[in-house]
């Protein structure tokens, strides 16, 4: 049996979904199971709309894996990017990803 690990949701007024989920999938995938608001994913996780973007935590940022240059690129043209941001479609869930906090923008484009 794996032991769950937990995901801090932030929304842009400071609220925080903290959900319990099995090391497995991906950070969209757990915000979409756990209906946390913010997180529209209109491509299902296929890495073509940008509508998980995120911000990762600054703590947690050096943490994951370098982005591939399609999530680049979408990230990119985001008006709202910041240094922090990647899509949560790509953010694979991990045991050394327990305690991952992200915040979700404004609006999704």
């Amino acid at each position: 049996m794996t032991d769950k690990i937990q995901i801090t949701f932030r929304d842009p007024a400071g609220q925080e979904n903290t959900v319990s989920v099995e090391p497995r999938g991906t950070v969209m995938e757990a915000a979409v199971m756990n209906n946390v608001g913010g997180i529209i994913a209109e491509c299902g996780g296929g890495c073509s709309c940008a509508t998980c973007h995120v911000y990762v935590d600054p703590e947690w940022f050096a943490a994951l894996p370098e982005p591939d240059p399609t999530e680049s690129e979408l990230v990119e043209f985001l008006e709202d990017a910041r240094p922090c941001s990647r899509l949560s479609c790509q953010i694979q869930l991990v045991p050394e990803l327990d305690g991952l906090t992200v915040q979700t923008p404004d609006q999704q484009n």
